[in-house]
């Protein structure tokens, strides 16, 4: 049996890994000229984890990931105004957290892809005729043809291109048919800054603000972290993502000016959205990962839930002798958990960057209950999900 899998990130790479071990001969196609550095923090657990097991890469992640002590929230002066240790988290998960760079989670799983693999970087898909338009001329293969003018014929086309999909535009119509805007913006970059370094310590420290926050975390070469998140109504993204940058957050003080200077003129940026669709499969076609589900950074588990899809995709492939019966199985078997995150995410939106004074001060009396006994499992399970079910 013949994949092509579109997006070589962490969804693709996860889907190429998985059935490659099943004996499907996988080509992975990439926009990419490469592996891309750029990408911020993330914490990995849940179901991910378990895939990540499967696949044999956890010590992998452990090795490259970070042991956060704690989350501090801090004013414009740096004193903390609430904060919450990790061990809140752990109570639930046990040992089962790490926190991880995307592209050292990339990393991760691309060193155990299999020779096998043909992977295609600086390569787009171009054409698609999938299996319900070619069924009588190729006997229900689906036919796509690659920027560098090849043609190639599968069972099966993953669009794991991310939650602005070529695939997914081409096979299931406009992005604006799917795309649920949340009403914030994002960008990540890192930077050198000794005078930042000697400040953070093990712990990531966020403002407590309205409207915007700062993320930040130091890492183990001594490079710092820096993410932020905005409330804005403007749904496109800026011209100048730099000055949008520089002026958003510059009034938020404590080390905001310092990190502001070194932002760049490129680097990661996106809208905070989430991708709703009735159908993710149409002939021999399938969308996996943020193509098809995206949840948002909000949220969070994105990077889990594209593992964890693609895992439970191989094992549908695997159970069923017909492609189409099998993609129906996926589909019944993981939206459910799916739609649980994406409703986590918009009610996390209220919190992630409040709106107003209220509620910033709500959001810290949640972090002080949350070290109340009884409470804290409470909380952390509710943020932990019960994603892992369908595993």
């Amino acid at each position: 049996m013949k994949a092509i899998i579109c997006g070589a990130g962490i969804t693709g790479l996860s889907a190429a890994n998985f059935l490659s071990a099943n004996g499907w001969d996988v080509t992975l196609v990439e926009r990419s000229a490469g592996p891309r550095p750029e990408g911020y923090m993330i914490d990995f657990f849940g179901s991910g984890w378990q895939a990540a097991t499967h696949m044999g890469v956890i010590d992998r992640i452990r090795e490259v990931g970070y042991d956060v002590n704690r989350i501090d929230y801090v004013d414009s002066n740096g004193r903390s105004t609430a904060h919450l240790g990790y061990e809140s988290f752990t109570k639930v998960v046990g040992d089962r957290l790490r926190s991880i760079l995307r592209p050292d989670l990339e990393q991760a799983i691309r060193e155990v892809l299999p020779d096998s693999v043909e992977l295609l970087y600086s390569t787009t898909i171009t054409s698609i005729h999938d299996s319900s338009a070619a069924a009588t001329a190729s006997g229900g293969k689906v036919d796509v043809e690659l920027s560098d003018g090849r043609r190639l014929t599968a069972d099966l086309l993953i669009g794991a291109d991310g939650i602005h999909s070529d695939v997914r535009s081409m096979v299931f119509g406009p992005e604006a048919d799917y795309f649920k805007f949340l009403g914030f913006h994002v960008g990540a970059y890192s930077f050198r800054d000794n005078r930042v370094k000697d400040i953070l310590a093990n712990r990531y420290a966020i403002t407590d603000t309205c409207g915007e926050a700062m993320f930040f975390y130091r890492l183990r070469d001594g490079s710092i972290s820096a993410l932020g998140v905005h409330r804005t109504d403007r749904r496109e993204r800026p011209d100048d993502i730099q000055q949008e940058f520089r002026e958003r957050y510059r009034s938020l003080g404590w080390l905001c000016p310092l990190a502001l200077e070194h932002c760049p003129k490129s680097f990661y940026y996106d809208q905070v959205a989430q991708i709703r669709m009735p159908c993710w499969r149409r002939g021999r076609v399938v969308l996996l990962g943020d193509a098809a589900t995206a949840v948002s950074l909000l949220a969070g588990q994105g990077a889990s839930l594209g593992m964890a899809g693609a895992y439970v995709l191989a094992d549908e492939l695997a159970k069923h002798a017909q492609v189409p019966d099998a993609l129906a199985a996926f589909e019944a078997r993981w939206r459910p958990q799916v739609a649980e995150q994406q409703k986590a995410g918009v009610s996390a939106a209220k919190w992630f960057v409040p709106a107003d004074r209220r509620a910033l001060l709500m959001r810290r009396l949640s972090m002080r209950l949350i070290k109340v006994p009884g409470v804290s499992r409470l909380v952390s399970g509710a943020v932990v999900g019960k994603i892992g079910a369908a595993l």
